[in-house]
Formats: C-alpha cells, sequence, structure tokens
C-alpha cells in the first residue's frame, strides 16, 4: 500500500482519467504530470481555505495551462471546493456542469481566472501580484500584515512560448514582485510532439534575465523537493520566482506517459485499467477514491481553517487600533457607491471650448482620482499621448508600491491580461491605455475580460483617420466594429465633453462589464443638446422641428458635430432632420424597445449613418432605405483636415445624401 499522501496525490490522477474518458474528451497529460506539484502546494504550502473561498488575504492560484482543468476540479472536490460533487466530476465537460472543458470564473467556485489561451493566466497573475503589493503599500502596519498573499500560477511549455509571458514576466521582474511564484510544469512534449521541434531555450536563462529567482526541480514527483522549492521562493523578498518542475506528461499510464498522445485525448479504458495497475490503486472502479484518502483531505482542510482564524483575530485588532484604516479598507472594497461619488456638479461639468476627447478623458480621469482612491492604471508606453496619468497619485515601481499610475512598457497584450489581473484580484479600479488602432494586441484578453465579467477600462485614442500624418498603419479603421461585435463589451465613442464624462461614469460605476473609450486626437467642439442621456447609449441629440422628422443622421464620435452642421443646412432647403447621436451601440440595444422606437421610430426610414470607421453593423440602423457614409478602405498620410474631406466626411457630403433619399 502506498503511503497515504502518494495515494492523495494519485487521487487527482485517477479523478482526472476516470472524468476525461467518461466525457470522451479532455486533456489528461497535465493533471497527471502536475499532480504531485499541486497536491503538495495546496496541501502543505498555500494559504487559503476552501469553507470561505473568498477570504480576501488567500494565497491567489492561477491554471494558466486551463486545457489541464481536471486537475483543478479534481482539487476542488478532494478540497470541498464549493461542495463540487463526484457527480459534477462525472459531467466534465457536460452542458451546464460546474466543470467545463476549461476554467470559468464565476461559474465554478475555486476558480481565480479563465484561463485557456495558453500563457493569459500568466500575465493575470502578474496582476493580482502587483494589486498585492499595492494594497500591502497602502494598509499594512508594523505588526499588522493584513494584506500578506502570494500568487501562484502553473503553466506548461505552451504557455512559455505564447509572447505574452515574456511580456508580463518582464515586468514582473523589473517591478520585483516577490510574491509571485510560477511553477513551470516541465515536460517538454506539446500537441506535435517532442518541443525540440520549436523550443530549444534555456527558459532558466531568460527568467533570471528578466530578474527572477530561478530555482529547478529535478523530479516532479518527489513532494520533498517541491516543497523545498516552494519554500526557497517563498525566502526571496526581493524578486518573484520561477521554479522549473521537470515532469512526465501523463505520468502514471505506462503506454501514454511521455508522449504527445497523451496530452489531449482520452487515455482509454484499458489504459487507465493499466495505470491504476501502476499507480497501485486499490480499486479499477472509475471514480473510486478510498475513505482514508477523503480523511486525509479532510484533516489537510481543518489545519487550513487556522491561518483564516488567525487573519481574522489580526484584522480585528488592526480595525480597532487604526480606525481610520479600517475606514479606508470598506471605501476600497465598496464598488456599490461609485456612482453616487462620481455624481456631482464638478464631475459632470463641461468646457466652453474645443477640446480632443482624449484631453477631456484626462479631466474625467483626474475628477474620479479625487474621489476614488483606489484607481489604478496607465499605459502601454503611451501615457502622455492617450492622456491617462493621473495628478499626484505617483508612479507604482518596485521602489514605490504606492504609486497608481501604472507604466506597462510596450506590452499591450500582457498589459490587458495584467489589468485582468488586477480586477480579479480585488480593492483596485484599473484602467489601461494604448492607442485605438493598437487594441488588436489586447482582443485574446479583452475577450477574457467580456467571459468573466469584470469591469476593466481600456482607454484608446487616435480613434480615426484623425490620426493625420502618422497613416494607415495607425488608423484604425475596423477596430470599433470587433468591439462592437463581441458580448458583453461596451464601446464608447464620445462626442464631447459630456459624453465623455458619461462613458467614464458608464465604466467605472459597471459591475460585470469592460468598457472601451475609443478617443479623438483633434479637437472636437461642444454640442448643444448633448446631456447625461449618453448613458443610454444612444440619444436624440437635436430634433427636428416637425413632429415627424423628415429624415434621422447617427452619428458617433467625431463624425456628430458633422451631422448637426449638416441638419442646420438641410434646413435651409426645408429638410427638418432629427440628430442621433451613438456613443454606445452596445448599450443602446441593452434598452428596451419603447425607448430604442422613441429615439429611432420604425415610421422614419430615410436615415443616414456616418462614423469615420469601417461602417460594418450600421445597416441595423439604416435599414435597406438607408446610406451610410463610413471608412471603405485604410486611411492615408496626411494632415486630418485633408484626410476627412477626401474619404468623404463633410457637411457637403452628409447633406447630398441625406437628399438622395428623397
Amino acid at each position: 500500500m502506498k503511503n497515504i499522501e502518494e495515494m492523495s496525490v494519485n487521487a487527482i490522477r485517477v479523478l482526472s482519467a476516470d472524468a476525461i474518458q467518461k466525457a470522451k474528451s479532455g486533456h489528461p497529460g497535465l493533471p497527471l504530470g502536475s499532480a504531485s506539484a499541486a497536491y503538495e502546494l495546496w496541501a502543505h504550502h498555500m494559504k487559503h481555505n476552501p469553507k470561505d473561498p473568498q477570504w480576501v488575504n488567500r494565497d491567489r492560484f492561477v491554471l494558466s495551462g486551463g486545457h489541464g482543468s481536471m486537475l483543478l476540479y479534481s482539487l476542488f472536490h478532494l478540497f470541498g471546493y464549493g461542495d463540487l460533487s463526484i457527480d459534477e466530476l462525472k459531467n466534465f465537460r457536460q452542458f451546464g456542469s460546474l466543470t467545463p472543458g476549461h476554467p470559468e470564473y464565476g461559474h465554478t467556485v475555486g476558480v481565480e481566472a479563465t484561463t485557456g489561451p495558453l500563457g493569459a493566466g500568466m500575465g493575470m497573475a502578474v496582476g493580482m501580484a502587483m494589486a498585492e503589493a499595492h494594497l500591502a503599500a497602502e494598509f499594512n502596519k508594523e505588526g499588522y500584515p493584513v494584506v500578506d498573499h502570494y500568487t501562484f500560477a502553473l503553466g506548461g511549455d505552451g504557455c512559455m512560448m505564447e509572447g505574452i509571458s515574456s511580456e508580463a514576466f518582464s515586468l514582473a521582474g523589473t517591478l520585483g514582485l516577490s510574491k509571485l511564484i510560477i511553477l513551470y510544469d516541465s515536460n517538454r512534449i506539446t500537441i506535435e510532439g517532442n518541443t525540440d521541434i520549436a523550443f530549444r531555450e534555456d527558459v532558466q536563462k531568460r527568467m533570471e534575465a528578466f530578474g527572477f529567482q530561478t530555482l529547478e526541480v529535478m523530479d516532479g514527483n518527489d513532494l520533498e523537493a517541491i516543497g523545498a522549492a516552494i519554500e526557497a521562493a517563498k525566502a526571496d523578498t526581493t524578486r518573484p520566482s520561477f521554479i522549473t518542475i521537470h515532469t512526465e506528461i501523463g505520468y502514471g499510464c505506462p503506454k501514454k506517459q511521455g508522449k504527445a498522445a497523451a496530452h489531449g485525448e482520452p487515455l482509454g479504458e484499458d489504459n487507465i485499467a493499466e495505470m491504476k495497475e501502476f499507480l497501485e490503486w486499490p480499486s479499477q472502479e472509475p471514480f473510486y477514491v478510498p475513505d482514508e484518502v477523503y480523511a486525509n483531505y479532510k484533516e489537510i482542510v481543518a489545519g487550513l481553517q487556522t491561518a483564516e482564524n488567525e487573519w481574522n483575530a489580526l484584522f480585528a485588532d488592526y480595525c480597532e487600533k487604526y480606525p481610520e484604516m479600517a475606514a479606508k479598507w470598506a471605501e476600497y472594497n465598496d464598488r456599490e457607491n461609485i456612482g453616487a461619488k462620481l455624481d456631482t456638479e464638478e464631475f459632470w461639468a463641461i468646457p466652453d471650448k474645443a477640446e480632443a476627447t482624449r484631453n477631456l478623458s484626462n479631466v474625467s480621469i483626474n475628477r474620479a482620482n479625487a474621489v476614488l482612491p483606489n484607481l489604478f492604471g496607465g499605459a502601454a508606453d503611451l501615457a502622455p499621448s492617450t492622456k491617462t496619468n493621473m495628478k499626484d497619485a505617483g508612479d507604482f515601481s518596485a521602489e514605490n508600491y504606492l504609486g497608481r499610475n501604472l507604466h506597462f512598457g510596450i506590452r499591450e497584450l500582457a498589459m490587458a491580461a495584467i489589468g485582468n489581473g488586477l480586477a480579479l484580484h480585488g480593492g483596485v479600479i484599473p484602467y489601461v491605455s494604448t492607442f485605438f488602432v493598437f487594441s488588436d494586441y489586447t482582443k485574446p484578453m479583452a475577450r477574457l475580460s467580456s467571459l468573466m465579467g469584470l469591469p476593466l477600462t481600456y482607454v484608446f485614442t487616435h480613434d480615426s483617420i484623425g490620426v493625420g500624418e502618422d497613416g494607415p498603419t495607425h488608423e484604425p479603421i475596423e477596430q470599433a466594429a470587433m468591439f462592437r461585435a463581441m458580448p458583453n463589451f461596451h464601446l464608447f465613442r464620445p462626442a464631447d465633453a459630456m459624453e465623455t464624462n458619461a462613458a467614464w461614469y458608464s465604466a467605472l460605476t459597471s459591475r460585470k462589464t469592460p468598457t472601451a473609450l475609443a478617443l479623438t486626437r483633434q479637437n472636437l467642439p461642444q454640442l448643444a443638446g448633448s446631456s447625461k442621456e449618453a448613458l443610454k447609449g444612444g440619444y436624440v441629440l437635436q430634433d427636428s422641428v416637425k413632429e415627424t422628422p423628415d429624415a434621422i443622421i447617427i452619428a458617433s464620435g467625431s463624425e456628430v458635430s458633422l451631422a448637426v452642421d449638416a441638419k442646420a443646412e438641410l434646413a435651409k432647403d426645408g429638410i427638418d432632420v432629427r440628430v442621433v447621436s451613438m456613443p454606445c451601440v452596445d448599450i443602446f440595444e441593452e434598452q428596451d424597445e419603447e425607448y430604442k422606437e422613441t429615439v429611432l421610430p420604425k415610421s422614419i426610414r430615410k436615415r443616414v449613418a456616418v462614423e469615420a470607421l469601417i461602417g460594418y453593423g450600421w445597416e441595423r440602423y439604416t435599414g435597406l432605405d438607408g446610406k451610410v457614409i463610413s471608412m471603405n478602405s485604410f486611411g492615408a498620410s496626411a494632415p486630418y483636415s485633408k484626410l476627412f474631406p477626401h474619404f468623404g466626411f463633410t457637411v457637403e457630403n452628409v447633406v447630398n445624401t441625406v437628399k438622395e433619399l428623397f
């Protein structure tokens, strides 16, 4: 009989293999190979409490190799997270189960982040570690380390090949995030075979160059060596740590282990039977776990409660001794009252001159900063251009974790993942920023923001051909349509100061939806009729004199002023039109049919939409009888004052297009 620790490790392997076999799909390689490392970490080194999965000072664990989700689900079942039953393991990958093919945040208790796109979990783990470092600097007092936890991430060769991990780890090393510990499941196998075909670098040297402490465990089943490496990682208080653990993919299944065939397909019933014999498992019955194994996990869980009990006592003393900090703690963790803090005369104030919406956004940011002390964000080396710097907030760095202006470097993809990690950790209100055209680099992580329901704010400036002289490489055309196509995502393209304020108000008060602001480089006028109705996504900016308009012009952003000027010209010819500003198509679509009908009555079929981006999607509002003035090609390099007329964004063209409908 194996000892109880080995049996407890093998329980993870057996449950994972059986669940994948029953589902007839899944990835057994990672759960079998990494079971020992996961057990050692969760049982002996990670601070967590299955009875209180949201305990604020818990260590975070991110499975970056999300395809190995059965590793997580087996751990959740054995440790008692959310009462994840054996029946849920039997329903792995089935509709409506708590055990989907990849871990989904908010769906299964204990999942810290939605993972699957390889390397994404590494970036999100860096964000969590940054949040911990900042909040520790903000709240900890001598003798009261009320914010004191680690972020662990587990991933394999694929995570290390993806560029996002290098982007994120380079920043983590620069920032000296010593509470970040990466476990690298190094089995040298990917779907296509041995990693030698595409990946021969010395990963340890790469991580050392990034500024990590590097450690190595030669036998991925040596619990003692794994434990020693984790403790050595914790002992380094100046650097993040990277532990290479040499494993064998599919360990325990003699005919599959060490082979690419173990990665992404069920082992097969005969191979599972052979695996159980090899592991000296006491039963061939699927999903069988001996009582003594369950008892061992139950004993471990009882011990895990102690850490939270001690922290609760410490925090109670802290609140009594530092009542002002207790009040601040409550404020940092309160998203319910953000709207009330922002909804002031000062926040909604507008200037009396033309301004670029990127400049107006900076005003909104700093007004928000004045009432939200945990606003926390920055840009991918573009803050002077995206206007995302907060005044008097300091710069977050290895020397100053109190700073709230973040410098992500030229790392847009990792920046978005880090933003997700900040939002997942909680306690801070994050935003990230780059040029709109470079939102392409952020898209995979923005998609995860949407999937996870994270209210992360994306500030995207230089929103159209208004970029001008930088030319087509820097002029966004199709990006707005891409974001509008994504479920649970709000893209704002405000036309003036009032709409920019509304965009920020909506973003900061959102609870389950990420928001992007597409902002101009060029100045825009303040518009009569602009109002808080922008919070509904689309509204009547200026109406017709007639009860029933002759036509409707719909526009967003910099083109709304064109629509307003065209309305005035059309009136001279006896054509009375309504101007609808549509700063956020996504929110407009969330309104009820009654409201949408008041803005865009179905009876009025003469409609023109105007937007200096690709026209895809506007047909839903213009219909068969309407027209769209939009970009149908990439832009060009020239002053924007030349480009807008060249591509048809003039009052004259809008007027003529409306007249063509009659």
